[in-house]
């Protein structure tokens, strides 16, 4: 995107020009609200990242641009930013910013998402440094903690909605709770307000050599997956692909990554790991239902001895299963509420 235009602020001065937005469960009313009041002239682009299901069809465009003045839609690969536009991310691909233009990747999921909030949020701050505002929005667990962190690290600018405003305040939590510097809280009705003042405001620039040096990588490039291994090997495997993950300090946060590019926070790790061990328990309950079956089959043609022992391992796998099914409705039970990330 090109410079605000004005020689009163110097070579090293500039507006915020590039905002990104990450939003996840009661994400949509908070845009709503958001999207209502900028004005038609707002001089910044805007990228929204909200979790959709890989194979959902999604209308976010239209409604955001049905709320305000500023025009909506879907991001399309290699398309050049521009100021007073609404960028949404598709479903199942990675948005990213790159040199004045978006990239769509279906690199790997980050966190369980894709798309996800933090390789926006990364590449934002790597490209714009001092004139990027990253805004986290209501949603489940902390997905956008880490990338607001680094927004601020490249001197960019931190919004958080106010989490008693959040319909889902886990993620505006997780972020306060990561970026204790945060500029700005508060309501979905105020954010539009809080954007517009900070985008008038003159910022000091980073040095685009120091952004460079910065030890992050995003997903759009496979050959720099590799980079995201560095940190000491775990003994917990990836929850996507069950490869080896390792151990990454990201600041006051932890986080985990395999060599394939899965990566996960801590609490993102633990919800994925919830969810395979469910499939696993699912997969180990039919498994022995249909053994039974079997069994049943066997000794309906068999006479005798044969026929007893084929009936006892009938009725043994349907009490296992039964059993397994008790664990899984207990699970289901402790699980409610969704937790709260820390």
């Amino acid at each position: 995107m090109a410079a605000t235009g004005n020689a009163e602020l110097g070579a090293q001065t500039q507006q915020r020009d590039l905002i990104v937005i990450g939003a996840s469960a009661g994400g949509v009313d908070a845009l709503q609200e958001l999207v209502r009041d900028l004005p038609p002239e707002f001089a910044a682009a805007v990228l929204v990242v909200l979790h959709v299901a890989s194979t959902g069809t999604s209308v976010l465009p239209q409604i955001l641009a049905r709320q305000g003045p500023l025009p909506a839609t879907f991001a399309r690969d290699r398309e050049a930013l521009r100021r007073g536009q609404i960028y949404v991310a598709p479903a199942d691909h990675h948005m990213l910013v790159h040199d004045g233009h978006i990239e769509l990747t279906q690199g790997p999921r980050e966190n369980g998402h894709r798309p996800a909030i933090d390789p926006l949020f990364r590449s934002a701050a790597r490209v714009g440094g001092a004139r990027t505002i990253g805004v986290v929005l209501s949603g489940l667990l902390d997905d956008g903690a880490s990338g607001l962190a680094f927004i601020k690290a490249c001197g960019g600018t931190a919004l958080v909605q106010d989490p008693d405003d959040a319909l889902f305040p886990s993620m505006p939590k997780a972020a306060m709770a990561l970026v204790h510097d945060v500029d700005r809280t508060a309501p979905a009705r105020g954010l539009a307000a809080a954007l517009c003042a900070l985008v008038e405001e003159p910022v000091e620039l980073v040095d685009r050599l120091e952004l460079e040096r910065m030890d992050r990588v995003e997903l759009e490039d496979p050959a720099e997956t590799a980079t995201l291994v560095h940190g000491p090997p775990t003994a917990l495997t990836c929850p996507e692909c069950g490869g080896a993950l390792w151990e990454q300090q990201d600041g006051p946060s932890l986080r985990f990554a395999c060599h394939v590019g899965h990566a996960y926070s801590v609490a993102s790790l633990v919800e994925e790991q919830g969810r395979a061990l469910e499939t696993t328990l699912w997969s180990a309950v039919r498994a022995l239902e249909e053994r039974a079956d079997m069994h049943r089959r066997l000794a309906r043609r068999t006479t005798g001895s044969r026929r007893e022992l084929y009936e006892q391992r009938a009725s043994d796998s349907v009490a296992h299963a039964r059993s397994l099914r008790q664990v899984l409705a207990e699970a289901g039970r402790l699980a409610v509420p969704a937790p709260e990330s820390a």
